[in-house]
């Protein structure tokens, strides 16, 4: 960690305030996964093209996620069939900006993300006043029909073109936890790509010559199955594969 902090201390920094105008609240999503050991190098790569975002002087934040299903696991099950409109719900703590927020996301079945959210002051596992109000907006679920099934922790980096509308995020650190399971990912980079449109990105031209083929897992469903063995999951496998090569160093990522 203390290699990463040094590279990240030589980009030029962008605050909370001015990434406003990079919310991407509506986007595409790339997603692509590698070994945390080729990460270093790749930051080298990035200086010219991104800012990263600090906070409090902190350049990587901890996140912690509540996520929400119904009790036979209907949302993560949309997931798996690969069914074109779904949801995650969840709440959200910002650890370094102290900011709690409830959050529905929704991918259309034109590849499109969503993500509308509302400020809350705790996280305490249920979804009630304006979190409720915002879940009955958005989505055709109701409260009374979900209930808490994991925490996904995580630590994350994130960047911001300088050029173009676009975000880089780069997690690490990955836990998810249970009231009497925790599991923790090592060696592992999850990095996503999020753009209001399509266009030419330094970062995924990094992983073309990197030879990092897109794909991955949401960080929920890879949650649930390490968590919850028995699930079904059969649909996941070749990015489990793939996970479970780069974590035990069969190969680099690609």
């Amino acid at each position: 960690m203390q290699d990463l902090n040094a590279i990240l201390r030589s980009f030029e920094p962008i605050t909370l305030q001015d990434m406003d105008s990079v919310k991407l609240m509506d986007r595409t999503d790339t997603k692509f996964v590698f070994a945390l050991a080729q990460l270093p190098e790749m930051l080298e790569q990035l200086k010219n093209d991104y800012c990263v975002l600090d906070v409090n002087g902190n350049r990587i934040s901890r996140y912690e996620s509540l996520y929400f299903d119904t009790k036979n696991f209907d949302l993560y099950h949309s997931h798996h069939r690969g069914k074109p409109s779904r949801f995650k719900v969840r709440f959200r703590k910002y650890v370094e900006s102290e900011l709690n927020f409830f959050e529905v996301k929704f991918k259309n079945n034109k590849g499109r993300t969503t993500k509308d959210r509302v400020k809350q002051h705790q996280i305490d596992g249920s979804i009630r006043d304006n979190a409720e109000t915002l879940l009955n907006d958005k989505t055709p679920l109701r409260s009374d029909k979900l209930e808490a099934k994991i925490w996904v922790n995580y630590s994350r980096i994130t960047f911001v073109n300088k050029h173009s509308p676009e975000r880089v995020t780069i997690d690490i650190d990955l836990t998810f936890k249970t009231d009497d399971q925790k599991k923790t990912i090592d060696n592992l980079v999850i990095a996503e790509v999020k753009q209001d449109k399509a266009f030419v990105s330094a970062f995924i031209k990094l992983m073309k010559k990197s030879h990092i083929r897109e794909g991955s897992i949401s960080k929920y469903c890879y949650g649930v199955i390490s968590i919850f063995s028995k699930i079904k999951h059969n649909n996941f496998k070749p990015n489990l594969i793939l996970i479970k090569k780069i974590l035990y160093g069969t190969i680099a990522g690609t």
